[in-house]
């Protein structure tokens, strides 16, 4: 029996991964993870994906080997890596997930389909989730995703066939290491010290706590970074890398939503949470279709009405100010330090980041999009650019939302518990100034012990100036012929039709 070579990329896992699961009754089963060095090495990408990634490699490559199978690691660049292995492996075909990555992830795809065409060797591509290749029309794709979610999880086998050195492993082929982030010269973001383990078996107990523990005010309390980091699912890094499958997390919220049918008030707040939590998974696939339809909107606006209506290159002061949490605006400063030092912020907080960087400073998406991409832990590109220009007010077809910096203060961290936090400089202020410290009166700032301007800084925007500026800007673009004209092309191609969770009400 010839071997097939499993391709892993996004889909770090053994359960419900259907190119290893067909692998696998074809012949004996060796897997395979490439890091490459055009991909690790780029502006999106940070250590801390390659530590988590590290994670997911050693339990899988344990978990193959359980079954007689094999993962091995090699460094280099696709095809050529392939060349390699298949040729080492006497490999007869080769299986792997479509991704929905990044311009250098398509192109690589691109580039290794011709070569297997041109090699006469069989690449089996098959689709993960309900995302689809060449989408025609978004007419029925609810329904579609609907049914991936809904069908069987594709289980492997709990032996594969013999590996063709399983009687003589002098013969096996190096399994290689699993390399550093100083070996693949990986750009290191400081202070990183995210708390989410990788791999399989972390993903499906992260899942659980959420399903029955941690998520029964979920959803009162996912907006606030106050309460979010508990109160959120979590998986999100997991769901990105694939050591979990969205039809996964959908099936476990199904059967939990199956296990609270009661009257109880108890009961009510987890039928609440875990559907706003099965609609979110939706909306996840929804984004990374639009992704998958028009890869260049990774770079491009999504309406070309709005090319110029930011400069091409963003100011370099108002840039690394909201990088490194120094605006001014102590919301908005707490949320990117907490997200630089931890990989993760929940999705309230990231759209008023967006929004601020996009409005109130009128920075380019196409840079702050890269500039943030290597410190989300679970950085999607599908996600990622899509909603940086649903928050930036490019898409031509989503509401437009200005978030108040002030605002979202006041509503979701009003004892000022999270910015004490992450600006540390600012927790003697008293609670009315915390928001706002540059209002405070000298004799108050003089009893915190802080100067407004030398230990933190001023506004680096006055906001209600800011603020109607971005919108006089955004809305007269919007309101030309010319934007309603391209709105309804962006919403045939990306508009969504209906939402599976509610259309039976």
């Amino acid at each position: 029996m010839s071997v097939q070579l499993v391709w892993f990329k996004r889909d770090l896992r053994l359960h419900d991964h259907t190119p290893l699961t067909r692998a696998a009754r074809t012949g004996p089963v060796v897997g395979l993870f490439v890091f490459e060095p055009s991909i690790v090495q780029a502006a999106d990408y940070d250590a801390q994906h390659l530590v988590f990634v590290r994670e997911c490699l050693t339990e899988l490559r344990t978990r193959l080997r359980r079954r007689g199978g094999e993962l091995l690691v090699r460094v280099g660049e696709c095809p050529d890596v392939l060349e390699q292995v298949c040729h080492e492996l006497r490999a007869t075909a080769i299986w792997a997930h479509e991704e929905t990555g990044n311009a250098r992830t398509y192109a690589r795809d691109r580039r290794v389909r011709a070569w297997a065409r041109t090699r006469g060797i069989p690449l089996h591509e098959v689709p993960q989730g309900g995302v689809v290749r060449r989408l025609a029309t978004r007419d029925g794709w609810a329904e579609h995703w609907e049914s991936v979610v809904r069908a069987p999880v594709a289980n492997p086998p709990s032996r594969f066939a013999p590996l063709p050195w399983s009687d003589a492993p002098d013969t096996a082929p190096a399994s290689g290491e699993v390399p550093t982030a100083d070996a693949l010269r990986v750009r290191c973001a400081a202070g990183r010290a995210h708390d989410t383990p990788g791999g399989e078996r972390a993903a499906r107990a992260l899942l659980r706590t959420f399903l029955y523990e941690r998520g029964e005010q979920y959803r009162r309390e996912m907006s606030s970074p106050v309460s979010a980091f508990r109160a959120c699912s979590r998986i999100s890094p997991h769901l990105a890398f694939g050591t979990l499958s969205g039809r996964q997390a959908w099936q476990a919220a199904q059967q939990r939503l199956s296990e609270v049918s009661g009257p109880l008030d108890r009961d009510e707040r987890w039928r609440a949470s875990i559907t706003s939590f099965v609609a979110r998974l939706a909306w996840r696939e929804h984004f990374m279709q639009k992704l998958e339809s028009e890869p260049a909107i990774e770079h491009r606006n999504f309406s070309s009405v709005y090319d110029d209506l930011r400069p091409a290159v963003a100011d370099p002061e108002r840039l690394e100010a909201w990088l490194h949490g120094r605006t001014g605006y102590p919301l908005v400063d707490a949320c990117m330090r907490a997200l630089r030092a931890q990989g993760w912020l929940n999705f309230r907080m990231r759209a008023m980041l967006v929004s601020f960087a996009s409005y109130h400073l009128w920075l380019p998406w196409q840079q702050t999009a890269v500039a943030l991409a290597p410190h989300f832990l679970d950085y999607e590109p599908g996600i990622h650019y899509s909603q940086f220009q649903m928050q930036s007010g490019t898409t031509g077809i989503n509401s437009i939302r200005i978030y108040n910096p002030y605002k979202q203060a006041l509503e979701h961290d009003p004892a000022g518990h999270f910015v004490r936090a992450w600006v540390p400089e600012l927790r003697a202020v008293p609670t009315d100034f915390l928001h706002a410290p540059h209002d405070m009166p000298p004799l108050v700032a003089s009893m915190a012990g802080v100067r407004i301007g030398r230990d933190y800084p001023l506004p680096i925007v006055e906001h209600t100036a800011a603020y109607r500026e971005a919108k006089a800007r955004i809305f007269a673009a919007r309101e030309t012929a010319a934007a309603r004209a391209d709105a309804a092309r962006v919403y045939r191609q990306h508009g969504s039709r209906k939402d599976p969770l509610h259309r039976r009400r």
